[in-house]
């Protein structure tokens, strides 16, 4: 198109866009405004990259030092290497124009197809316009964890909803009256969801439910700062449910400084069964996540759509459940049944 626009070949539009010194200033500063403008990229210039297949898989994640992240990044690379396929992972920072520049290099015909999941400043900002770029140069994508619902693409989730709902109702069951929740702002998808479970289990128990038990952390702020607040309440929780390990354990080293005993004086109940669940002491009860399971999903989803013939090919959507792992950090179990 840009070739057939500007009267050159496409040797020459390709040349331009990589800013060789055999094309003109004039030229190059035309075919480059140009491809800015409709979105061009160098893999879609007739080069027809979806049938000359790199073998690579592109990830992009918020962090590497993360227990959850890992995992995935595991199950992907099992699945991938028994299929010939190698894995590139880039890391967004949770950082939204580090994210648009991954993707961007990822998507110049480096790789066949991205698995991501979505940085919080992407989902703060709500602007979406690289992954429908990204679709709309027909390069396969997979969302997991932190997907955006209005992008058109296949999706792997964890059951969230479900998950704080177990944690709660676990909390509720070994005798907790006023639990807290820690939770994120309201734009991460995954920390409104846990809290939706987390409401639901609260109100269907018929347990009143207190809006300054609901901590939304800020994470450009001092983290245990705002925790704290939490234990300077004139009535304390005594349950915690934490959308994820970090806050967890923070809450427990708080609880600890101020002379409460866990589980007898308060019982906390995490998100994601990492390391830190695992050896915090004492270790922590948790919603386990298998990122594993998730990892290979979203493989197998980019690998069916990379291979994919079809004209209409149909997303999909797949949820993995959640399960409870308690340890010494909750209470022993009163009543049997979790509903």
């Amino acid at each position: 198109m840009i070739a057939k626009e500007f009267d050159v070949s496409i040797s020459t539009v390709s040349k331009a866009l990589k800013d060789s010194h055999e094309i003109s200033e004039e030229v190059k500063e035309r075919i480059k405004a140009f491809a800015k403008y409709y979105h061009y990229k160098p893999n879609s210039l007739a080069l027809n990259l979806r049938n000359q297949k790199t073998k690579t898989i592109g990830i992009i994640i918020p962090q590497i030092v993360h227990h959850f992240f890992t995992k995935v990044i595991s199950g992907i690379e099992h699945v991938a290497n028994e299929k010939g396929y190698n894995v590139m992972i880039c890391m967004s920072m949770d950082s939204y124009e580090k994210e648009v520049l991954n993707m961007d290099m990822l998507a110049n015909g480096v790789v066949d197809g991205i698995i991501v999941s979505v940085a919080k400043e992407t989902e703060e900002k709500g602007d979406y316009t690289h992954f429908k770029d990204l679709i709309n140069n027909g390069i396969p994508l997979v969302m997991f964890d932190r997907v955006i619902d209005e992008i058109n693409c296949n999706k792997v989730l964890t059951n969230d909803v479900d998950g704080g709902y177990l944690a709660t109702k676990h909390l509720i069951n070994i005798g907790c009256k006023r639990i807290a929740i820690l939770t994120t702002p309201d734009y991460v998808s995954v920390g409104t969801l846990r809290k939706e479970g987390y409401e639901n289990a609260i109100n269907n128990s018929n347990l009143p439910l207190n809006k300054n038990l609901i901590v939304k952390i800020d994470e450009k702020l001092e983290i245990e700062e705002q925790i704290k607040k939490l234990f300077s309440l004139k009535n304390l929780p005594d349950g915690i449910f934490a959308v994820n390990e970090i806050y967890a354990a923070i809450a427990m080293k708080i609880a600890t400084k101020k002379g409460l005993k866990i589980p007898e004086d308060i019982s906390i109940l995490g998100f994601t069964d990492g390391l830190i669940s695992q050896f915090s002491s004492p270790s922590l009860s948790t919603v386990a996540q298998h990122g594993n399971t998730m990892g290979q999903k979203a493989i197998e989803l980019l690998l069916n759509e990379i291979d994919s013939q079809e004209t209409d090919y149909q997303f999909r959507t797949k949820i993995v459940e959640t399960d409870l792992i308690l340890r010494e950090s909750t209470k022993k179990l009163k009543y049997n049944s979790i509903k």
